[in-house]
């Protein structure tokens, strides 16, 4: 077809371009977004240790910059710990990091997880209150349970799932209890419940009561809120009477997660 023939038909031609709408040669702004965190200034520290000056990086990538600098060993919660097996979901785990900052205490995210850990949703649903949560990865079940055996004292794994034997406000919970979560998807793996119910240290399944004609399920850190402030409560909240000892400045990065979006 001429070319004459399609300008009759208001087709345009090969690289033409209205002046009023776009042209292939007009300039962009680029916009220069400062990261949040990069890998260098991430830091890994193990559960109640303050090891500043050792960088650890695990394979899913690099924990929020500072977390758990501001908990010292002394103020370090043994209370309660908080178990999530195979989080898929960041957000998800990010509030919940918040939730346990909130009430002092630890956190152990056990793979293989959904996400990496340096990925923006979980660094934003935590805030800027990294620096007062301890936080462990472990790379298994397997890797998780030799890590509970080696710890002192009384310990034990509490399992929730919606099949649990006992609902969570008439359970009896005791210091050195470690409260179990699942994958938003499946729950808890086989090996992990049966750990739950097994001597020496199973204590158990627990379930929240729901309607469950419609509902499959509760979401992850409703749940671990739910389930965690319980314990506190029945425990006295003991474990919020012991104070971080330092505050940490999170406003010279001028980060952009200074608000709460998810309130």
């Amino acid at each position: 077809m001429e070319i004459t023939a399609l300008k009759s038909l208001n087709i345009p031609t090969p690289f033409h371009f209205p002046s009023s709408k776009f042209s292939p040669f007009c300039q962009f702004t680029f916009f220069h977004f400062k990261p949040f965190l990069t890998s260098s200034s991430c830091r890994f520290f193990p559960h109640c240790s303050l090891n500043g000056s050792t960088k650890i990086v695990t394979k899913e990538g690099a924990l929020p910059r500072g977390v758990g600098e501001a908990v010292s060993e002394a103020s370090c919660s043994k209370f309660l710990q908080v178990v999530l097996v195979s989080p898929q979901i960041p957000g998800n785990t990010g509030c919940i990091a918040r939730t346990c900052a909130a009430s002092n205490v630890g956190l152990h995210l056990v793979g293989p997880l959904g996400f990496q850990v340096d990925d923006t949703k979980l660094k934003r649903a935590g805030l800027d209150y990294w620096p007062y949560v301890v936080v462990k990865v472990h790379d298994s079940w397997a890797d998780f349970r030799d890590y509970f055996r080696q710890q002192e004292g009384e310990k034990r794994l509490l399992a929730f799932t919606k099949r649990g034997t006992q609902i969570h406000s008439e359970f009896s919970y005791r210091k050195g209890d470690y409260l179990l979560f699942g994958s938003e998807t499946s729950g808890l793996p086989p090996e992990a419940l049966l750990d739950c119910k097994t001597e020496p240290f199973g204590g158990g399944t627990i379930k929240i009561p729901m309607v469950e004609t419609y509902v499959r399920c509760l979401n992850l850190s409703v749940s671990v809120g739910i389930a965690l402030y319980e314990a506190s409560r029945q425990l006295n909240y003991e474990s919020l009477q012991v104070p971080s000892e330092s505050h940490i400045d999170t406003t010279v990065e001028e980060s952009f997660i200074a608000e709460d979006i998810f309130a």
